[in-house]
């Protein structure tokens, strides 16, 4: 064996990584609201956006996430996990890989290969169409997973879409929820089907 091997440069690899340390209930819940900023005045002029991305880069902040969002989506005990393009398969994916549930994208125009169903919407700063594959959740108890709960315009358009195709919504379920812009009445306000883990 070279006398490499056993010199200080023998370590190729990745550097190893500590262990998050578990943490759970409103501990866990005050780390993930540490873990996104506000970004003022972004995509326009009056918007305070809530910025994801300090959560997505801190794996115990993503993982206390998930595990918030699995404890309630077990709850209402769906089928079908639909994610809302993009951050919605953010938090969608590995929310139902944990629950051992399938997943259906709702996506933007001329992105699904399949037959679709399409629907509009209006949100805080647009407006735009989204699509879900015709094949997608039939016959499926569905929820509805996204980070941001605002007006309330594309998760309505996505609920419409799935029930439009055969599908039965049972909840949705949001990382973030900005109270003030109504997005909850809009999607019906019950607050056992509508749920937030972060409210603003």
């Amino acid at each position: 064996m070279s006398s490499l091997a056993n010199g200080p440069g023998a370590a190729l690899g990745p550097p190893s990584r500590p262990v998050p340390r578990p943490i759970g209930g409103s501990e866990a819940l005050a780390y993930v609201a540490g873990a996104i900023r506000t970004i003022s005045d972004f995509p326009k002029p009056g918007i305070q956006f809530k910025d994801i991305t300090p959560l997505l880069a801190d794996a115990q902040a993503l993982g206390a996430t998930l595990d918030l969002l699995q404890t309630r989506a077990e709850a209402l005990r769906p089928t079908r996990i639909v994610g809302i393009e993009s951050r919605g398969f953010v938090f969608g994916v590995p929310l139902a890989d944990r629950m051992g549930l399938g997943f259906a994208p709702v996506r933007k125009p001329g992105k699904l290969p399949h037959r679709v169903a399409r629907g509009e919407y209006v949100l805080e700063y647009g407006s735009g169409v989204l699509e879900l594959h015709e094949d997608a959740v039939a016959g499926h108890e569905v929820l509805i997973v996204d980070d941001l709960l605002a007006t309330g315009g594309t998760a309505a358009c996505a609920g419409e879409l799935c029930q439009r195709v055969g599908g039965r919504v049972v909840g949705y379920l949001f990382v973030i929820e900005l109270a003030a812009l109504g997005g909850r009445a809009r999607l019906g306000g019950a607050r056992d089907t509508v749920q937030a883990l972060l409210t603003y």
